[in-house]
């Protein structure tokens, strides 16, 4: 197998694109290139192995679900869902992507150099040494990591120093953590959420983690590093014991 592969996806129906890059994974290859995408979903499904899908164009809802090892790089802005339940390898996004980016996600690490929509990394989870990442490099719509039980959110902020925001900020989380630069208004924490700031240890433990973002991005380390960080945690292991009724 000639590498890379280049397919161009104008004008092409979801189904044979993600037929045309199962067969080129199966024929050996590591890194393929999709021009002209538009909409198309389900890209990089359920996908396997060592390769690199670099993407131009805006794909569809539902990329990299259930992906497992795959690197897809998207040169452009993203429709909903990317990340959808990934177990592993990581989506790089040079723009915005749309609401429930990393749904349900399991491993893996998803980079936003922009904003998202709403009900971002909503149920995310975690098994032990499994640790799912998504940083935002803009800011993110209501109920970010809403029902969160694990894994790591960051939100940077960068173009204006501090992230909008809104409502129901990590609303029924009962595990993992949302890290924000320079907070947030108190009343914008959902059900079940509390707020403090990240001491020098723990923002040294993100530190590479916001050097992996501006790597990617070609970014300026001195709108990130030496500021303020603040955690968003579960206020208890059990946010929603007090709504339902026990009979004795």
């Amino acid at each position: 197998m000639v590498n890379p592969v280049r397919i161009d996806a104008k004008g092409m129906h979801y189904t044979p694109l993600n037929r045309a890059i199962r067969e080129a994974v199966a024929s050996g290859a590591t890194e393929i290139i999709l021009d002209h995408v538009m909409g198309q979903r389900f890209i990089a499904d359920g996908l396997r192995g060592e390769v690199t899908i670099a993407i131009h164009g805006v794909p569809g809802g539902d990329l990299g679900m259930f992906m497992s090892g795959p690197t897809c790089i998207v040169y452009g802005n993203c429709e909903h869902a990317p990340g959808n339940t990934m177990d592993a390898g990581q989506i790089i996004i040079h723009g915005n992507a749309g609401d429930a980016v990393a749904h349900s996600m399991r491993g893996g690490k998803i980079f936003v150099r922009d904003n998202i929509g709403y009900r971002g990394g909503i149920h995310m989870k975690q098994y032990l040494e499994k640790r799912p990442i998504l940083i935002i490099g803009g800011s993110a719509r209501a109920f970010l990591g809403e029902y969160m039980a694990g894994g790591l959110i960051l939100v940077l902020g960068r173009d204006r120093g501090r992230p909008e925001i809104d409502r129901g900020i990590g609303s029924g989380i009962h595990g993992g953590m949302i890290v924000i630069r320079g907070g947030v208004n108190e009343e914008n924490l959902g059900v079940g959420a509390t707020m403090s700031e990240l001491s020098r240890e723990e923002i040294a433990g993100i530190t590479p983690l916001i050097r992996e973002f501006i790597g990617h991005f070609g970014l300026d380390s001195a709108d990130f590093l030496n500021d303020r960080y603040f955690k968003v945690i579960p206020s208890s292991a059990r946010p929603f014991a007090s709504k339902y009724t026990w009979e004795v």
